[in-house]
């Protein structure tokens, strides 16, 4: 568990150690410990296992209350401790097929962990979150008005444990394979982390992530491929020619698959010069299914779920070790964290208002969940695009087909007789943020301090929601005006690391229609 640390200057002169003070705005209270100079948070505020369902869904997850200097500085302390004495290192995307690369590359090297470790830690999880439940229940059977399962039983994105969940003391170190997460926007930290700490000579593999530029990674790629005996990097996204170029002219040894036939999995399991047993063959293709969005084998999805809620290297070691086929112990915590998503899903799609903009029905909620099953249910009750603010202050903005050729964004109506949305990149653009027609994110900026978001928690999400539905009314403005079309081949680019498209126009400036006031969030319910 997380937890939000700040520096007080002069904390001393102000309070006594070890005093208690509380911040509260209307039903938001953070309480803190004070001592030395520096502020804690008390986790019990935060522990998703024993506050009820009703209020933990408003907040955000306890990683929202770790400062990004804390992130930082904690991920230079586990470089260093899982690059000590490394032969190899992987930098990967921490998805499935990220991680699935990481299995196979470990193996390569007999340096996989003792998955049985991670399960008996599994099971002794799942005991202790079932007797959290029921505490959790009881509380919530003595919750105050207000707060009942059908109000709050939404969320941002679903709870997800950290390296901490599990018991990994020393487990850093024991792989001979340093595995290193990474991201589209945190890649260069990482390769920096890996040429500052690994000894020379190692061998280095980069999976699962493709820059947007060769600039940013040029400088710490020069410095591995000076220092390391191997620097191979394998993907399986769309790259501009230059960025191959670049990269391969430093020396890597860089293998692009195709984005619509492989994952990068299976260009890992192809390019590495290694007799793999079936296992990882079945481990690819499985990993394919949800990457590529086959959804032909159901234990794709077991897989997905999987690299989301359970920790890197737990995953790592488990599929490693069992392939495609997840154990008894892997499937019973997927059963369990599932009961809390559908509960989550359900009460995010209670809480939904809807909205006419233009030709479109937007139907708008708030909360932790699962996002793409609460855009689903709405669109199914009716809704043409949904939006789903989250607490850590970002949202989803979702759009829905057409029956039609029209692209104008006004004809194409789907089976409940409403016209499809394939604007969402449009409206995200005015707001902060970018993505796909029917698929893209966005957060709004519009908070400047924890007391905003204090207010982002205790409203709803209401200041989000009236920007966001302002700029669904310029939209609807100029496509009315036909300065806009509804071409849904715009923006769609074929990678799906979910690089933001961002608009010339500041976040800001968006027109706001006459209902943008404090009443935006009164529409009608749309269950």
């Amino acid at each position: 568990m997380g937890w939000w640390c700040v520096h007080l200057q002069r904390l001393e002169e102000r309070a006594p150690s070890f005093s208690r003070m509380r911040i509260s705005n209307t039903q938001v209270g953070l309480l803190f410990w004070v001592g030395s100079g520096v502020v804690f948070m008390d986790e019990t505020l935060i522990d998703d296992e024993t506050i009820p369902l009703s209020r933990r869904s408003r907040l955000p997850g306890a990683g929202f209350f770790s400062p990004d200097s804390r992130d930082d500085d904690r991920a230079d302390e586990r470089a260093k401790e899982t690059l000590a004495g490394a032969e190899a290192a992987v930098v990967t995307d921490t998805d499935a097929d990220g991680l699935a690369c990481a299995a196979l590359i470990r193996e390569m090297y007999d340096a996989a962990l003792d998955a049985s470790a991670f399960e008996a830690a599994l099971a002794d999880r799942l005991a202790d979150s079932e007797s959290a439940a029921e505490t959790a229940e009881r509380a919530a059977d003595t919750s105050r008005p207000g707060d009942t399962e059908t109000e709050d039983n939404e969320s941002d994105d679903e709870s997800v444990p950290d390296e901490d969940a599990v018991d990994l003391s020393g487990v850093y170190a024991e792989s001979s394979v340093a595995l290193i997460g990474a991201g589209p926007y945190s890649l260069v930290e990482s390769l920096e982390r890996v040429a500052e700490y690994a000894a020379p000579g190692i061998d280095v593999f980069v999976c699962d992530i493709a820059p947007d530029e060769y600039e940013p990674v040029a400088e710490p790629l020069t410095s591995l491929t000076a220092s390391c005996d191997r620097v191979s990097w394998y993907d399986h996204h769309q790259w501009d020619d230059s960025v191959i170029e670049g990269i391969r002219e430093l020396g890597v040894d860089l293998v692009v698959g195709e984005s619509d036939e492989e994952c990068s999995a299976d260009v890992t399991l192809r390019s590495l010069e290694y007799d793999f047993s079936q296992r990882f063959a079945e481990l690819a293709a499985v990993t394919r299914d949800h990457d590529l969005w086959l959804k032909e084998d159901p234990r794709s999805d077991d897989l997905a779920d999987y690299s989301y809620w359970g920790s890197t290297e737990e995953y790592a070691a488990v599929v490693g070790a069992y392939g495609g086929d997840l154990p008894e112990t892997v499937q019973a915590f997927l059963a369990h964290q599932r009961e809390e998503k559908q509960r989550r899903i359900e009460a995010a799609t209670d809480r939904a208002t809807t909205h006419e903009i233009g030709p479109w029905k937007v139907a708008v909620t708030y909360g932790r969940c699962s996002q793409n099953e609460v855009a689903e249910n709405l669109r199914q009750m009716g809704a043409d695009a949904a939006v789903i603010v989250k607490p850590a202050g970002s949202a989803s903005i979702r759009g829905s087909d057409g029956d039609s050729d029209d692209t104008t964004g006004t004809e194409a109506s789907t089976s409940s007789g409403r016209p499809g949305f394939a604007l969402a990149h449009e409206v995200a653009g005015r707001v902060n943020g970018g993505g796909h027609p029917q698929a893209a994110g966005c957060k709004p900026d519009i908070y400047d301090d924890m007391l905003d978001y204090a207010n982002h928690w205790s409203s709803e999400g209401r200041a989000a929601k009236r920007v966001i539905l302002a700029a669904f009314e310029t939209v609807a403005g100029k496509v009315e005006a036909g300065e806009l079309s509804a071409d849904p081949q715009w923006g769609c680019h074929g990678a799906s690391q979910h690089r933001s498209f961002r608009a010339s126009r500041s976040p800001h400036s968006v027109e706001s229609p006459a209902w943008a006031d404090s009443s935006a969030d009164e529409g009608d319910s749309i269950v």
